[in-house]
């Protein structure tokens, strides 16, 4: 069974595309087979990984199946996004258009043993799909009061979404990215977010993703940050976070039987 993880946070800037792309790319260089879902109408990830935006996920969702839409990109098994996607609350209004992706899927999931999801920065439709198709959820967020401010209101969304449609649905941690250090409020507000995951029953990743530049190099030159600067800050906090995400497998399994 595929582990299915949402990268989410309503909040953009926070690292959530840069996480997906890190962590399918560290998975992989492991040895994992791993497949990327780009949620976000944007496209960044897509763009990064060098994938079409002509067919992908809107057509997926569409028609009830991945399978002929998955690309094999200079960064790996990707469904991609397009800019249909932006239409997607106002087009998937059917009863059920929670489970499209999870009905999509459905059949080329067990060919993988990871898959990440890519959320968009708002909780609309494409976000609660990938809840619903998802395993588990990690939330990225920066050390700030405005990132702090919608976590409540995402732990209330993944809450309902465990209670009536997937229940078991987790969010497996909480990961600081873009830090600093030398911040004092970032020190101060690293304090509080642990409490606030203690809080939401989850923890506070130990790895912090520490802010450099390598991040936007690698994005520019569209491969990962792997291939780019492995020994950088960031590219050696992500190897450690997958340390991290990767010792969770067997936790999941007792949780979710």
């Amino acid at each position: 069974m595929a582990r299915v993880t949402a990268i989410i946070n309503q909040k953009g800037g926070v690292g959530k595309t840069t996480t997906a792309h890190a962590l399918s790319a560290g998975l992989q260089l492991r040895g994992y087979k791993t497949l990327v879902v780009d949620c976000d109408p944007q496209g960044n990830l897509s763009y990064t990984i060098r994938a079409s935006m002509q067919g992908g996920l809107y057509e997926a969702l569409a028609g009830g199946n991945a399978d002929g839409l998955i690309q094999r990109a200079h960064g790996g098994d990707i469904i991609a996004s397009s800019a249909r996607l932006a239409s997607a609350d106002k087009e998937f209004n059917d009863t059920g258009r929670e489970y499209l992706l999870d009905i999509a899927l459905g059949p080329i999931a067990p060919q993988y043993s990871h898959i990440i999801i890519d959320c968009p920065p708002q909780l609309g439709i494409l976000t609660i799909n990938a809840l619903v198709a998802a395993t588990d959820a990690v939330i990225t967020l920066t050390a700030d009061m405005y990132a702090l401010q919608g976590l409540a209101q995402l732990a209330e969304t993944i809450g309902k979404v465990r209670q009536f449609c997937n229940k078991q649905v987790r969010i497996a941690g909480l990961l600081l990215c873009r830090h600093s250090s030398r911040s004092i409020i970032s020190r101060d507000l690293s304090e509080v977010i642990e409490a606030k995951a203690n809080e939401l029953g989850t923890v506070l990743y130990s790895t912090v993703i520490r802010e450099g530049v390598s991040v936007r190099e690698a994005q520019a030159q569209r491969i990962s940050l792997f291939d780019h600067a492995r020994t950088s800050n960031p590219a050696v906090d992500y190897d450690q976070f997958i340390n991290e995400y990767l010792i969770q497998e067997n936790l999941l399994i007792k949780v979710n039987p």
